[in-house]
């Protein structure tokens, strides 16, 4: 993913492209996080041992997606998963859950992004499904290894791999037209004169179920997709 562009670029662009907007919110453990590749998916099961045989089969730049189902009673990752990924080249792990040992993981240097942090670890070992490592649930979104993962300080987005390439560029674009945005308002031109706004309010008297999102289509802005 070009460096350039965020999550909310790329959400952007699958609205464009008509790809299904799959995100979440979950924030970085060290502020400035950021991660994008592959899914490698497994299902927590109050044992850290998914993790590991999760790695026996990760590639450079895999994402480790960790499904506790949104649990906020105890975390599932601390710093030596987080070691131990980074020993298998994985370049990020999201948790759908909690982690823990903040300040380790920070000193790491590995992104990492949680729903946030509580000191307890597993309290019981429970029955692990078939399927742990096949895919994550995460929200209300099931991701495998056909997916990719893209983090920021935004949240979590997830992506098709085989469109991974087109969304990027496009979002490139959108990003590339609303900096230009941004600094023509810095100079002194008003968004509302550069997306035209009288005319679309003039355009929405006519036909009232005229949306501004139409609207910008017609002028070139990004703003909303």
């Amino acid at each position: 993913m070009r460096p350039e562009v965020t999550t909310a670029h790329v959400t952007d662009a699958c609205l464009r492209a008509g790809v299904e907007v799959r995100a979440v919110s979950v924030r970085s453990v060290a502020p400035g996080g950021r991660v994008f590749g592959r899914v490698l998916p497994a299902r927590h099961a109050g044992s850290v041992d998914v993790f590991l045989e999760a790695f026996e089969s990760a590639e450079p730049g895999d994402v480790l997606v960790v499904d506790n189902g949104a649990r906020l009673d105890h975390a599932c990752v601390g710093d030596l998963v987080v070691l131990e990924a980074a020993a298998a080249g994985v370049s990020g792990v999201l948790v759908w859950g909690l982690h823990r040992d903040t300040a380790d993981i920070t000193a790491i240097g590995l992104p990492v992004f949680s729903l946030g942090a509580i000191p307890t670890g597993p309290l019981v070992p429970e029955v692990r499904p078939s399927d742990a490592l096949e895919s994550a649930q995460v929200g209300p979104w099931t991701v495998t290894r056909d997916d990719v993962v893209f983090a920021d300080d935004d949240g979590a987005l997830f992506l098709p791999a085989d469109r991974a390439e087109e969304l990027a560029e496009l979002a490139f674009g959108i990003r590339e037209t609303e900096r230009a945005q941004a600094d023509r308002i810095r100079s002194g031109v008003t968004l509302r004169s550069q997306v035209r706004f009288d005319a679309y309010l003039a355009a929405r008297e006519a036909n009232p179920s005229l949306s501004f999102r139409e609207h910008l289509r017609t002028v070139g802005g990004a703003i909303e997709e």
